[in-house]
C-alpha cells in the first residue's frame, strides 16, 4: 500500500459512520474504486476514492432529495477530506 493510500477510506469505516450519525433501518455501502481504475480521483490500490450508498432513515422523513443526499454528505464529509472522491447516494424512504 502507498502512503497515499494509507489515509483513504475502506467501506467499512463509512457504514459504521453513516450507521452512527443516521441510524439507518437499510444500509448498503459499496467500494467501486476498482471499476474507476485510471479515471480522475481513482487510487492505484483500487479502493477508497469511489462508493455506491443505498440509504433509508427515518431521519429522511419529510425531506427532499436534496435535503436527504446533504445529510449523507455531512456525515461523510471526513472520508472526503481524505480522498474520496466520488460518491453516489441513493436514499429510500424508511
Amino acid at each position: 500500500m502507498s502512503a497515499d493510500a494509507q489515509g483513504l477510506p475502506r467501506a467499512g469505516e463509512l457504514q459504521a459512520r453513516l450507521q452512527e450519525r443516521l441510524a439507518p433501518t437499510q444500509l448498503q455501502v459499496i467500494d467501486e474504486s476498482a471499476d474507476h481504475a485510471g479515471h480522475v480521483g481513482a487510487s492505484q490500490e483500487g479502493f477508497g476514492t469511489h462508493f455506491r450508498v443505498r440509504i433509508a432513515s427515518p431521519k429522511f422523513a419529510g425531506l427532499s432529495r436534496v435535503a436527504r443526499h446533504r445529510l449523507v454528505y455531512d456525515a461523510a464529509q471526513d472520508f472526503i477530506d481524505r480522498g474520496l472522491h466520488a460518491l453516489a447516494i441513493e436514499t429510500l424512504d424508511g
